[in-house]
């Protein structure tokens, strides 16, 4: 795998943090005034809370303002939200909107300049490197993956291979024949891109990709482990969300693959108690809440995420890691009274070495009481009987190590569903 040494650093990474904290109140104390001034929703949420921008004269002041959800994006959807005139702004991204109207976002061409400016940081920190080929397979359109990652590899001064997701037997012809160094693209789609070449009789190991940036759903340690060993690569997390900004809000350094040390010159982290929505200190597990601090055509005021993890002091910069993320507050399943999270399976399927790191939580409901099974699948060439031992020890090992019991269906090589963007970990049928 490629030399992991740090190169070419800004500043402001290994600033102290003292030179941080300054800047961050300089910037905070500016988003604060533009959003008031030129959002209607900031500024009927701040006189509704009795705060106003002159009243945050240092970082902590910032916990007396609301909070914001996604649900008050969606009602002043499309361009609510919008702080300048709809004619600035020259680039427009949306959420999905699989459960209602999508979640509008807007950028400014100096937005895209600092949007470009960050994911470039990013690819660097994962150890990518000027003249480095950068397979894209985030996929393109109203998701903020792909055109993210191509404008941060194109800033950076890589050739880019604008490949989007899907059609994953041209995906592994391309990595052959174009011979990227870096792919950036979702865990659960990369393990497909991996299964594909494998079955055509390719070595994964004998690919020339070098680094593998993975983001947009949770993974854990184990899943890295899984990658690194198949790929022969390293495997670094990028975390970002469209309303935020897109990918590259932070990232893992190669070098220590520590957690993901957030750009907090653009951002400004808090934890807060996912039910109470309280400021917890570092350290503490939560959700996660954002800030933005130089968003000019749409600033973010305390967005809560749902994601939960927690912060934690800088190893290779300067700026705080947020711990890889565990899981979102409305992915966690509830099952008779336990708190179940997709990556608390994926951990203990993947010690089983006989199951494919593949898999799918199906929530039911059976005599009046939730179900849940766990849709695994064997390994190409591992026998049935193998696979299905496995099968009957992820569910001794959930039962032990979660404290939930789970029925687990061993499926053939193949047979749990597979995405090209990000894997769809839980079904509820209830």
């Amino acid at each position: 795998m490629r030399d992991v040494t740090p190169a070419g650093l800004e500043p402001i990474e290994t600033a102290s943090r003292d030179e941080l904290t300054a800047l961050q109140l300089a910037r905070l104390q500016q988003t604060l005034q533009h959003a008031y001034r030129n959002v209607p929703h900031y500024r009927e949420a701040f006189d509704a809370a009795g705060v106003h921008p002159d009243d945050c004269r240092d970082l902590s002041d910032l916990a007396r303002f609301p909070l914001t959800t996604k649900d008050d994006l969606r009602r002043r959807y499309p361009f609510g939200m919008f702080a300048v005139p709809r004619t600035d702004v020259v680039r427009i991204h949306a959420s999905s909107g699989t459960t209602g109207k999508p979640t509008v976002v807007g950028y400014t061409r100096g937005d895209v300049d600092t949007w470009s400016d960050l994911m470039a940081r990013s690819i660097r920190a994962s150890g990518g490197r000027p003249g480095d080929v950068v397979h894209v397979a985030y996929g393109y359109g109203l998701f903020t993956g792909g055109l993210g990652a191509h404008y941060g590899a194109e800033r950076l001064g890589c050739t880019v291979v604008p490949v989007s997701g899907g059609m994953t037997q041209r995906q592994v012809m391309l990595i052959q024949d174009f011979r990227p160094d870096v792919i950036m693209v979702t865990p659960s789609y990369l393990l497909a891109i991996v299964d594909e070449m494998e079955r055509q009789g390719l070595d994964p190991r004998e690919s020339a990709l070098q680094i593998g940036i993975l983001g947009a759903e949770p993974w854990t340690n184990d899943m890295r482990t899984e990658i690194e060993a198949r790929l022969d690569l390293h495997a670094v997390d990028i975390y970002g969300l469209s309303e935020v900004m897109g990918p590259g809000v932070a990232n893992e350094c190669v070098e220590t693959k520590d957690g993901l040390h957030v750009w907090e010159d653009h951002f400004f982290p808090e934890i807060v108690d996912p039910v109470t929505g309280a400021p917890l200190p570092d350290g503490s597990v939560g959700e996660l809440v954002f800030t933005s601090l130089t968003k000019e055509a749409m600033p973010v005021i305390r967005y809560r995420t749902r994601d939960l993890t927690r912060l934690l002091p800088g190893t290779a910069r300067t700026m705080r890691r947020m711990e890889k993320v565990t899981g979102r507050s409305d992915d966690m399943m509830i099952v008779r009274g336990v708190n179940v999270f997709p990556t608390q399976i994926e951990e203990l399927l993947l010690r089983e070495p006989a199951l494919a790191p593949h898999f799918q939580c199906v929530l039911s409901r059976r005599d009046h009481l939730d179900v849940l099974t766990v849709l695994a699948e064997r390994r190409p060439a591992t026998a049935a009987e193998t696979a299905a031992a496995s099968g009957e020890r992820l569910a001794s090992l959930v039962k032990n190590t979660i404290g939930v019991s789970v029925e687990v269906r061993v499926l053939p090589a193949g047979g749990v569903e597979r995405s090209a963007g990000k894997m769809r970990r839980v079904v509820d049928e209830r």
